[in-house]
């Protein structure tokens, strides 16, 4: 296959054509190499994805602190928060913890 048979193809033809050279070289650049390629938007997205996520899971976080604090602003909700959170008690008052057998945590010597 000799270099005139090569030209008269028409794929050839296409394919050596000025326009589509440029284009192709200008699209391979900005997928991969330009500083705004197409690859770092992809990184950039998935990103945004993330922190969305994590953002949505913080929120939620926020609305159910909101909630324990509209409970504790009673007196008798705080106080029975400070008893069952932080073993707290009153003067002349005796505190018993029972624990059960499964969630005591106890080593198996084999």
């Amino acid at each position: 296959m000799g270099l005139k048979n090569l030209k008269q193809k028409k794929w050839f033809k296409v394919m050596t054509n000025m326009y589509v050279l440029v284009l192709t070289i200008f699209v391979i650049w900005m997928t991969f190499f330009d500083t705004n390629s197409l690859m770092i938007h992809l990184e950039l997205r998935n990103e945004v994805k993330k922190l969305e996520k994590q953002k949505d899971f913080l929120q939620g976080e926020i609305d159910k602190d909101k909630e324990i604090l509209k409970k504790l602003s009673s007196k008798s909700e705080l106080e029975k928060f400070a008893r069952e959170k932080y073993y707290m008690k009153k003067e002349n008052e005796e505190i018993f913890l029972i624990e059960y057998e499964d969630s005591l945590k106890t080593e198996k010597n084999d």
